[in-house]
């Protein structure tokens, strides 16, 4: 099928409904395929090859939602995303094969159960994908950057007596300026019926983009001015989900519940995802990478002009090589392009617009009633800080059950924290850096066989490893003693970077997550001290690791201890230039 009969307006918006649509119609028993992100990007090919052919696009939208009643989401879903020209048409759904419309059905609703994560799949980049706020970002975007007044103009008394919101000028709170012939909806109904028919929405301009770091825009307290519009796209992905996980109280305002990351059964077939934290809150790593994913194809989405690609060209991209052909525009860089679609001010007025919008949407919601809009305002502002500090400004790190990791052989010893120390090594073997899942967990295993079955360790040496395909992976972690610095694993965490670095430097995304944000969140956590030191390998035992490029490099870092020398250095220049060189020790020999 040519992009050139591809028509985005309808079609592609009618497939989304059509696998909203799907989830309340499961044929128990039938998903049988494994919770692959393939198969969802498989399942979205197969409706946009029907749904040419029977003109789905608004008609298959508007039978879904009289199949769906009253939706499948809360009111706050049904006002943002459901369109307002629906009509009453019957039609039939295009039909899937029996696998994949059970599939659809169990993947696109997530939900935590029992230590158990529901509705996610494995991405071909290793990480674990929410499906429900990966479609609603781009629902959201396929609709352009809704921006909904929330100034209340009806006979209504909203929750909070006596607050006004000031009417909505060109632009709106954490937005970029928008085109002149934006307009906005207001939202003039509270009851949980209220529906988009009710507003006026406009979409931005394809410029625009929500949260642009030019935009000035304080964090909301006491003093602060209510926010007078949401962005539905931000809203309906990663808003409402910060607002509500920490509406339910102080306890939820510390980084230990958000993130929560997990293991799959198996990852060739994978079927039960389990979460490392059985108390972990509906907030994971997984349902974060979907709300992120959903915002950034979302914000892309509405920037593009027509024809837009498939679905299921997109996903495919994004999740493989890079969308449209560009490499940092993939899954594998999403918290470091989701830091720069918004910035933490913008944020905080989205989330707390979220909570206002919700307030009025859900007056009975039982964390929302008799809630202030000072307290509102308190709870987006925690829930932006630790959204922004601990997971987007933190490295996104492969568990060892993600790269296949053997057991550790014995009984390992903890560490004392914090630590003082940060060592920097090389792998050199392997040599070529891995751009890849697949390869840089292959070169994990590889390694740890080596240490376990030729050194005789008890595991991998190294306390993480970091990759060239945007990952850390957790070798020994933060709490047991490793196997990477003679005389020293007990006093600091020995980071490696896969490949040989004598004559070349990693990628600037894995020196960033070695220079920056490894150390900058071990630090907020309390395991590494704010005074630490940082050292290349070779300034302890006599190696050349991590190669003289990038240890030329480390010099340059803010916390390089330039006092203490390398040994290799000391070492030669006592040597005769007519003596053969010293024995290089490859980075393997870390004891």
């Amino acid at each position: 099928m040519s992009f050139g009969n591809w028509k985005p307006t309808v079609v592609v918006q009618g497939i989304l409904w059509i696998l909203y649509g799907l989830l309340l119609q499961p044929e128990p028993g039938t998903a049988t395929l494994p919770l692959l992100m393939d198969s969802v990007i498989q399942a979205l090919a197969e409706l946009e090859q029907k749904a040419p052919a029977t003109e789905a696009g608004h008609s298959a939208a508007a039978w879904l939602l009289t199949a769906q009643g009253s939706g499948t989401h809360s009111p706050l879903y049904h006002f943002l995303l459901e369109g307002k020209s629906l009509n009453t048409t019957k039609l039939d759904p295009p039909s899937l094969s029996p696998e994949l419309r059970g599939l659809v059905g169990e993947v696109a609703r997530h939900s935590v159960q029992d230590g158990k994560e529901y509705g996610v799949v494995l991405a071909p980049d290793g990480s674990t994908v929410a499906v429900e706020p990966l479609l609603a970002g781009l629902w959201a975007g396929l609709q352009g950057h809704r921006i909904v007044n929330l100034s209340l103009e009806s006979t209504a008394t909203p929750p909070d007596a006596g607050v006004t919101f000031p009417a909505l000028g060109p632009t709106s709170p954490g937005l970029s300026d928008a085109s002149p012939d934006v307009t906005s909806g207001d939202v003039r109904a509270v009851s949980p019926n209220v529906s988009t028919k009710d507003t006026d929405v406009g979409a931005t301009s394809p410029e625009v983009r929500p949260g642009s770091p030019d935009v000035q825009a304080s964090s909301p307290d006491t003093k602060a001015k209510l926010p007078t519009a949401v962005d539905s796209l931000l809203v309906v992905t990663l808003a409402r989900g910060l607002g509500l996980n920490f509406l339910q109280g102080p306890q939820t305002w510390n980084h230990s519940g958000l993130g929560t990351e997990g293991c799959w059964d198996q990852l060739s077939v994978p079927r039960t995802f389990t979460l490392l934290d059985p108390e972990a809150s509906p907030l994971t790593t997984a349902f974060l990478n979907g709300a992120l994913d959903g915002a950034l194809l979302g914000d892309y989405l509405s920037r593009t002009p027509a024809p837009r690609p498939p679905l299921s060209h997109l996903l495919s991209q994004y999740y493989g090589a890079g969308v449209a052909g560009d490499p940092g525009f993939r899954s594998n860089f999403r918290r470091h392009n989701g830091a720069a679609l918004t910035s933490a001010p913008s944020l905080t007025q989205q989330v707390w617009g979220a909570l206002i919008l919700l307030q009025r949407l859900e007056p009975a919601h039982p964390h929302l009633q008799g809630m202030s809009q000072e307290e509102l305002a308190q709870v987006a502002t925690h829930a932006t800080k630790e959204f922004t500090e601990a997971f987007l400004g933190c490295p996104a790190i492969h568990p060892r059950c993600r790269w296949g990791a053997a057991p550790y052989q014995g009984r390992p010893t903890l560490l004392k924290l914090p630590l003082g120390f940060l060592y920097v090594h090389h792998t050199y073997l392997p040599a070529p850096p891995c751009t890849s899942f697949e390869s840089c967990a292959a070169d994990m295993r590889s390694m740890q066989r080596f240490h376990q079955q030729t050194r005789g360790w008890s595991d991998i040496g190294y306390s993480f490893v970091v990759g060239s395909d945007g990952y850390v992976y957790e070798g020994r972690g933060w709490h047991w003693v490793g196997a990477h610095t003679l005389g020293h694993n007990s006093r600091g965490f020995g980071v490696a970077l896969i490949g040989n670095y004598t004559a070349v430097l990693p990628s600037e995304a894995a020196l960033r997550a070695v220079r920056d944000e490894l150390p900058r969140c071990a630090i907020r956590a309390g395991l590494l001290r704010p005074d630490y030191a940082l050292l290349g390998h070779r300034q302890l035992v006599p190696t050349e690791c991590p190669g003289d490029l990038l240890f030329n490099l480390l010099r340059t870092w803010p916390h390089f201890d330039k006092n203490v020398k390398p040994r290799t250095a000391r070492r030669a220049s006592s040597r005769s230039k007519r003596r053969p060189p010293p024995t290089i020790l490859l980075s393997t020999d870390l004891q």
